[in-house]
Parts: C-alpha cells; sequence; structure tokens
C-alpha cells in the first residue's frame, strides 16, 4: 500500500479542478515514508480520496498528480498509453507541416508534470525534471523505445530546477546512435536546421517558436531586418526564403553565431544577405539609435527574464526598455515582432508593456497579429501555467 497524504481543510479546491500541483503548504500530515519521486495517495482533510501523484519533501511544490483515477496504476502501461497520447495529438501536426523536429512530451499539459522529450530528427531528446519523472525514468525511457526502436535517446536533464526537487543533474546518451553524434537536421516548413541535443540551449533547439518564424516569413519580403537575440539564426532563415532585402542577426554567443552560419549553409543562403554581429543587444540597440540605422522590421525574441515573481518587476523593465529601442529604429510603418517567453508574464501584461514602450518611443504602435507556442507545445485548461509564450506583430507608425 502506497503512502497517504492527508490535505488542510479547503486546500482540495484546485484537485477538484484538477489542477496538477499540491503546494507544501496543503498539506496536513503524511502516512506512511515515501522516499523521493514514489507515487502516493491524495486525500481531502475528511478522507476522501482525490488523486494519486509524485512526492517530493524537498520542492515546494510537494506532490505533482499523475492521475484523478484511483483505480489508475502508475506503471509501464501508464506511461506507455501516456506518451502514445501525445505522439497521437501531434501527428496532424506533424504530417502537415512535415516536420522531423518536434515537441512529442511537453510535461503536465500532456498528463506527465516535469517531462519533456523532444524529437530530432533520427534522436529523442529528454529533460526529466521532477522526482517522479526521475523515479520512473526507467518507465519512460522503457516507453520511447517502444514507440520510437530506431531512435537514440539523449539525457538532457542539465537543469538547475532539478537541484529544488533534491536530484542531481544529468546529461549523455541513454541510448547512443552508431557515431555518436549529437547532431540531427531536421526539416521545419521549408528551412533545414541542425541541432546539437548536446550543446544547444534547452533539449537542443527552441521548437515552440515555428509558427512565429513561419509567421514573420510573411512579412520580410524586400526588408531590411534587424533579428535580436538571433541564437543560431532561425527567424532569418525563414525571412531570407521569403525574399528579405537584408537581415542582420545578432546576438553575444560566438558559438550560436557559427551554428547560424552552419544553418546558412543548409539552406544556400548567402552571408551577404544575412549578416551576423556579435554584441550585447541592448547596447548595440542603443548605438544605432546614436548612428540614426533604420530597419523595415525588428525581431526580439530575448530569452526568459523572470525566473520567479520577485522578477517580474525587473523583467517589465526590461521589455519595456528594448521596444521602445526597436520602435526608435524602425522607419515608418516598419513590423516589429516581440516576443516573451516568460511564464509569469501574463499576456495582458505583456500588451501593456509593449504599449507604454510605444509611448515612450513616441511612435504609435498597432497589433496586427498574436502569437503564441506551436500546436505541439498545448495549453492544458487544468494548467495555465503551459501557457508561456506570447508574441505580438505590429505595425508601428
Amino acid at each position: 500500500m502506497s503512502a497517504r497524504v492527508l490535505l488542510n481543510p479547503g486546500r482540495e479546491k484546485s484537485l477538484l479542478r484538477r489542477h496538477p500541483w499540491i503546494f507544501s503548504k496543503a498539506i496536513k500530515k503524511v502516512i506512511g515514508k515515501p522516499v523521493l519521486g514514489e507515487t502516493v495517495d491524495v486525500f481531502d482533510s475528511q478522507g476522501k480520496w482525490l488523486a494519486k501523484g509524485a512526492f517530493s519533501p524537498n520542492s515546494q511544490i510537494r506532490i505533482r498528480v499523475w492521475s484523478f483515477i484511483q483505480k489508475e496504476e502508475v506503471n509501464g502501461q501508464f506511461f506507455l498509453d501516456k506518451i502514445k497520447s501525445a505522439q497521437n495529438l501531434r501527428q496532424h501536426t506533424i504530417a502537415e507541416a512535415n516536420l522531423t523536429g518536434y515537441r512529442l512530451v511537453a510535461g503536465e499539459s500532456d498528463g506527465l508534470p516535469g517531462v519533456t522529450i523532444d524529437v530530432y530528427e533520427n534522436i529523442i531528446s529528454c529533460q526529466l525534471l521532477s522526482a517522479g519523472a526521475e523515479y520512473n525514468r526507467h518507465l519512460i525511457i522503457n516507453a520511447l523505445e517502444t514507440l520510437y526502436p530506431e531512435h537514440s535517446i539523449y539525457d538532457r536533464s542539465d537543469v538547475e530546477v532539478r537541484k529544488k526537487e533534491g536530484l542531481e543533474l544529468t546529461r549523455g546518451w541513454i541510448k547512443a546512435p552508431s557515431d555518436n553524434s549529437p547532431v540531427a537536421t531536421i526539416q521545419e516548413h521549408d528551412v533545414k536546421i541542425e541541432v546539437n541535443v548536446e550543446t544547444g540551449h534547452k533539449t537542443g533547439f527552441y521548437l515552440d517558436q515555428r509558427d512565429s518564424r513561419r509567421a514573420a516569413g510573411r512579412y520580410a519580403k524586400g526588408k531590411s531586418i534587424l533579428n535580436c537575440f538571433s541564437y543560431t539564426g532561425t527567424f532569418s532563415l525563414h525571412c531570407a526564403k521569403h525574399g528579405a532585402k537584408k537581415v542582420v542577426n545578432v546576438d553575444v554567443s560566438d558559438t550560436a553565431i557559427e551554428l547560424s552560419k552552419k544553418n546558412l549553409q543548409l539552406n544556400d543562403i548567402s552571408e551577404e544577405q544575412v549578416e551576423h554581429v556579435q554584441a550585447d543587444v541592448f547596447k548595440l540597440l542603443r548605438k544605432y539609435r546614436e548612428q540614426g540605422t533604420r530597419f523595415d522590421m525588428v525581431i526580439l525574441d530575448p530569452p526568459k527574464f523572470a525566473e520567479s515573481k520577485a522578477q517580474l518587476n525587473g523583467a517589465c523593465r526590461g521589455y519595456k526598455d528594448i521596444n521602445m529601442l526597436a520602435m526608435q529604429l524602425l522607419k515608418p510603418n516598419g513590423i516589429l515582432l516581440t516576443f516573451s517567453c516568460s511564464g509569469l508574464m501574463e499576456a495582458s501584461l505583456f500588451q501593456k508593456v509593449v504599449a507604454d514602450a510605444a509611448v515612450d518611443a513616441k511612435r504609435q504602435a498597432r497589433i496586427i497579429e498574436r502569437l503564441q507556442q506551436a500546436s505541439d507545445h498545448p495549453i492544458a485548461t487544468n494548467f495555465p501555467e503551459g501557457y508561456y509564450l506570447k508574441g505580438l506583430i505590429c505595425q508601428v507608425d
């Protein structure tokens, strides 16, 4: 019999709405001695069964729910069914866009808290970030080997959040290919992209911006474009493929710029059409402003500015500053694509920040499109935290 967890009175409300997190302050009593990541049964203060989830004694999120069905067992078949269901959900997207790179499992939104799994051509890259995911690692890997027998599997569980769960950071091959190469080349719409699952950001690449990159291409024809925080230059690939006159990629990382240049070669795009500048984006934008350099289109896809609520005000200042600078660099009727991947930054707040930036820039901006994470990064209605990527396309007078 598994350990039992009793909640304090009134703390079952979120579970009745099927939210998958139980915080430490909600717990009244733990009956038994569950080990890190073990599955426990959760009851309300009156003893009514509510859910079963993974126990994490070191985390503020003390339990992450696996199931709201009392008879459902968290075993090998459970993980096989969950991953198969996630695979089926994405079949239309994969087929329609002819994708060879996609998110297979998006954590809580696919009913697997702390589990992120991406497919890059013939390599699967995994992040197991919760105690429960680590405890059931062998079952998750077995399920992947059953569903993807020809694929290699790489572990990218080298994220600091694992320390909050009392876990060590891990990285390396779980199932290596014959050549041990961590590099895959994926197809995204009409462009090819090289991904390194060993050294790339996150699991290797930002798949969530796929639709936004395609949208950028729709506005690119004949335009001079500044692509800020360009990373491996994939926004620029779409813009160049769709007739951009000139694209300037800006990133502080020389490694990212080198990979961006490789991506240009993969797509037969000239470095005369796409230029690279290694620089701090904030400083370079101010330099361009002083020089009077102007662009038809600016893309802002910065890293996450807010990791916690305490950082949100500072993040707002950062977003406002960079959007103001971008607007000041735009020619009349220029196009701004601006994004926030900070989950704590709500869409309405992000829109307000961009509006305030327009006021400070003394420009009139109009929102002509809204963007969000691609459809293989679904947002479960019981887990609104799954909506993290917000984007706006603005015309700036």
